[in-house]
């Protein structure tokens, strides 16, 4: 079942520019399982959350999940790139919001889902930084969902993502004073996708040149630019924002205006 794209709540202040000859549009939907979407008509500012440390992955992923206290059989997902927009696993409830203690970082490469062995394209992770506070959606999957979820993402994040599981503290947008624990996905320097750190021209330059099973690689940059737009002005990425803007510099050195647009 193909979902709707979140829709930008009027008066809303953009986080991240974005060029409006590039912008990602609904053309190419993606796919949301049955369960409520972020509303970002109710989005409100942050308020003051104490800078809790996350607590360190636990050893046994199966036997220690982050649980929500009031259901012994829920678990809470982090999601910061993909995720935000096509989680592609059933879940009963999820909410915009933030970690504390990461910054987001396109330093892990990919070469299945938004490139190839030869053109590895560029995807997020999450990299420590006491100063850090990266922007995403938390889902609870509960019962036989918990399960399946895993299951899915352990395919999807782990074996063809290169990503390992981590617990965070999660907090809600609208409730920064009850924070979640959540798992989730980080590419680690030790995996053998990790790019690491480039000049954001060459991550630019390089995202506009791949493509993998699941899309260009640039689509994946602006929808990701598109969540953060929605998150409001208090939802700050300046690594994202820097690679939008070089991306709207090269575009036009790698094709014309009417390829442009039909790459997205």
């Amino acid at each position: 079942v193909r979902g709707t794209q979140l829709e930008r709540p009027s008066g809303a202040r953009p986080g991240v520019s974005v060029r409006r000859s590039f912008r990602a549009h609904a053309g190419d939907q993606p796919r949301r399982p049955p369960g409520p979407i972020p509303e970002p008509g109710t989005m409100k500012q942050e308020s003051a959350a104490p800078n809790t440390p996350p607590r360190s992955p636990s050893p046994e992923l199966s036997a220690q999940h982050p649980r929500d206290d009031d259901d012994a059989q829920a678990l809470w997902i982090f999601g910061y790139g993909s995720l935000v927009w096509r989680p592609d696993f059933a879940y009963s409830d999820s909410r915009v919001g933030f970690v504390r203690g990461y910054s987001r970082r396109f330093w892990q490469g990919d070469t299945f889902h938004r490139g190839s062995d030869k053109m590895p394209g560029r995807v997020v992770t999450l990299l420590e930084d006491h100063e850090g506070c990266t922007w995403g959606v938390a889902y609870q999957v509960q019962g036989e969902q918990v399960s399946e979820a895993l299951k899915y993402l352990n395919v999807r994040e782990a074996v063809l993502g290169g990503y390992d599981t981590k617990e965070v503290t999660f907090y809600p947008q609208d409730t920064p004073d009850q924070p979640l624990k959540a798992l989730a996905y980080v590419a680690t320097p030790q995996n053998p996708g990790y790019l690491g750190p480039a000049p954001e021209e060459a991550i630019a330059t390089q995202i506009l040149a791949c493509r993998g099973f699941s899309g260009h690689n640039l689509e994946y940059l602006l929808r990701l630019a598109d969540f953060m737009q929605l998150c409001g002005p208090q939802a700050q990425d300046e690594h994202l924002a820097a690679i939008v803007d070089a991306v709207g510099t090269l575009l036009p050195c790698f094709c014309p205006t009417e390829q442009a647009l039909a790459l997205v």
